[in-house]
């Protein structure tokens, strides 16, 4: 599995202050993609144990990270490989956001990804949809993208929005 790019200090892939990793790997193909590079699955650095101590150091060294957020790419096309990635990690809070092009429903009908998901807090899920384009909107790029509380939606067997994002 392949890292695009990491940004340490990013207030706008979630709440708070977050390290945002960019996993390599999409085949969604939105149209307008803010991210087209990342599509190749082999695109950036391979993840490997010193990057994942590079990553750790760098996350240490900033306490005021409220957590970290998958982006990419889509680590939903990679989920064990990633799920095995972030629990390496120290992750602030046990707090992870993941976008991807899948929606909430699909991740629940795959093994694997399902696996993930688990392990995610929040979720921002669906395909980027230049047609619904809204850059008002809070953590998103298109209104058919919902923001879930994951922890909550899975305890209550249906989709809970979550609520900190008006």
């Amino acid at each position: 599995m392949y890292l695009c790019g990491v940004n340490f200090e990013s207030m706008v892939d979630g709440e708070g202050v977050r390290a945002v990793l960019f996993i390599s790997g999409c085949l969604h193909d939105c149209p307008y993609c803010h991210s087209p590079q990342t599509h190749s699955f082999t695109f950036g650095k391979e993840i490997n144990q010193e990057l994942i101590n590079e990553i750790n150091r760098e996350i240490i060294k900033r306490p005021y990270i409220s957590g970290i957020t998958l982006s990419g790419g889509d680590c939903m096309y990679s989920p064990i490989e990633t799920l095995k990635f972030i629990k390496k990690l120290k992750i602030p809070h046990n707090n992870i956001w993941c976008y991807t092009g899948f929606t909430y429903e699909e991740l629940l009908n795959n093994k694997n990804q399902f696996q993930l998901l688990k392990n995610i807090n929040v979720l921002v899920d669906g395909k980027f949809d230049y047609s619904k384009r809204d850059i008002s909107l809070a953590f998103r790029g298109s209104t058919n993208q919902r923001i879930i509380d994951v922890k909550e939606s899975l305890k209550q067997d249906k989709i809970i929005l979550y609520k900190k994002v008006e």
